[in-house]
């Protein structure tokens, strides 16, 4: 057994049974793929796929158990590449970051300038999505992290590391009635039509639960996943915005006031996310301390440890036999 059948292995599943397309993602013949396929099941002596004839049907029973392993076994084996490269070249290499819009326009700028000034060899790239979104670049090992709320629903493969909270603010053109206010209340705040995040934001579900629990059915005007185009809508007077306060910007959004909604909605909590098993170079320990001091990278390295153990089925607390 070898890694590369193990690879063949794992590019067949991944192109869902599909050999002609495995084999050319492999870059090798479909007969040679058949092959190794076979090789393979010959040493685990079991029976890797359901077939109808020489079709790819489904993975068998044995198959769907193994291919898990499989692809830990691949991932290991290229950690161990990793940390030897780590040694010869500690300050170059990539750094991918799945981010909120958000994160991207108002968190990241300053702490993205002096990683560069640390590390100007690494090559660094910026995706945005939702919180799910950028959760499953993380988990399919499209991106190194993830900077976000936490998703809806976490992927079995991530571990979450609280950052800071985020509190919210409503936002309302110059001269709107709200500022007149004394203490902001939801009733007041569902007398006007509603700029907020998309259904994918778990802080959007936060907002709405708020209101729900008042028994508050506010109108929903527009759903973005952008601040500055809810801050664009809300400078034409298309409704009032609820953002975190970090995408307010005094300088920049002159049309625009800002009040405070702290003691209305719950505060979310941006959290960096890192795939199990995921090799994490020495500048990658470095980004993540620039953009959260507390998380240090012996308070990483513990977590991740712990989340092994959990996984495993050990309690950390208890000391090792």
């Amino acid at each position: 057994m070898t890694l590369q059948q193990l690879r063949y292995f794992c590019e067949v599943v991944r192109q869902n049974m599909n050999i002609s397309q495995a084999a050319a993602a492999l870059h090798i013949t479909q007969p040679g793929l058949s092959r190794q396929l076979r090789l393979l099941e010959e040493e685990l002596k079991v029976g890797l796929f359901v077939r109808n004839r020489t079709r790819l049907v489904r993975l068998s029973d044995a198959g769907a158990e193994l291919v898990s392993m499989a692809a830990h076994t691949l991932e290991s084996a290229d950690n161990i590449k990793k940390a030897a490269g780590e040694h010869a070249t500690q300050h170059e290499g990539t750094l991918t970051i799945a981010t909120t819009h958000t994160q991207a326009r108002y968190a990241l700028p300053g702490v993205l300038r002096r990683f560069k000034q640390r590390y100007p060899q690494v090559q660094l790239s910026l995706r945005q999505g939702t919180p799910a979104e950028v959760s499953y670049l993380v988990a399919s090992g499209n991106a190194d992290l993830s900077i976000a709320t936490e998703p809806l629903e976490l992927p079995a493969a991530m571990l979450m590391l609280p950052c800071h909270p985020l509190q919210r603010v409503v936002l309302v053109p110059a001269g709107h009635p709200l500022l007149k206010t004394r203490r902001l209340t939801l009733e007041k705040l569902a007398e006007y039509p509603l700029i907020t995040y998309d259904y994918g934001f778990i802080g959007h579900s936060k907002t709405l639960s708020a209101f729900k629990a008042k028994g508050i059915q506010p109108h929903i005007a527009l759903n973005a996943i952008d601040a500055d185009v809810i801050k664009t809508y809300v400078e034409f007077g298309l409704g009032i915005a609820i953002v975190p306060d970090l995408a307010y910007d005094r300088a920049r959004d002159k049309k625009l006031r800002a009040i405070t909604a702290s003691h209305l909605f719950e505060p979310n909590t941006i959290q960096i996310g890192i795939r199990r098993n995921h090799y994490l170079r020495g500048y990658m320990f470095a980004f993540i301390e620039m953009f959260a001091p507390h998380l240090k990278r012996t308070v990483v390295e513990k977590a991740i440890t712990e989340m092994a153990t959990r996984r495993a089925g050990v309690d950390p607390a208890q000391p090792a036999h």
